[in-house]
C-alpha cells in the first residue's frame, strides 16, 4: 500500500537522483552550474551531484531518511539562493515561477524530515 508519506519519498528520491545524474552526464546542466559564479565550480557540482544521488537513493531505499534529507535541505536553500532570489528584486511573478519547483521540493524535504522516525545508522 501507498501512504501519501512513501509517494513524497518517491518523488523527491526521482527528482534527486536523475538531477544528480544529469549534472554528470549533461554537458548543457553541467555548464550552466558552472557558469552560476561559485568557487570551485566543477568540484561543487561534483559534489552536489553525488549528494543527490547517494541521498535521493537512501531516501527511495527508507534508509536514514532524517540524515539523507539534510544536505538536500541545503541544496535547495542553496538553489534557491544563488538562481532565483536575484530573480525576486526584478520581478517577483517571475520569482514566483522560476522558484516555484524549487520550493515544492523544499517542502517536500521538509515535511519528510519532521515525519520520519528516528532510525539507527
Amino acid at each position: 500500500m501507498f501512504t501519501s508519506l512513501a509517494i513524497i519519498r518517491y518523488l523527491i528520491a526521482y527528482v534527486f537522483i536523475t538531477s544528480g545524474l544529469m549534472k554528470l552526464l549533461n554537458e548543457e546542466l553541467g555548464n550552466y552550474f558552472i557558469s552560476l559564479g561559485l568557487p570551485f565550480p566543477v568540484i561543487l557540482m561534483y559534489i552536489v551531484a553525488a549528494l543527490e544521488v547517494v541521498c535521493g537513493v537512501l531516501i527511495l531505499m527508507n534508509r536514514v531518511i532524517k540524515l539523507a534529507t539534510i544536505p538536500l535541505i541545503g541544496i535547495m536553500l542553496g538553489a534557491l539562493l544563488v538562481t532565483k532570489i536575484p530573480i525576486f528584486h526584478s520581478s517577483i511573478i517571475s520569482f514566483a515561477f522560476n522558484a516555484r519547483l524549487d520550493i515544492i521540493m523544499l517542502v517536500l524535504l521538509i515535511t519528510l524530515y519532521s515525519s520520519a522516525t528516528k532510525q539507527p545508522y
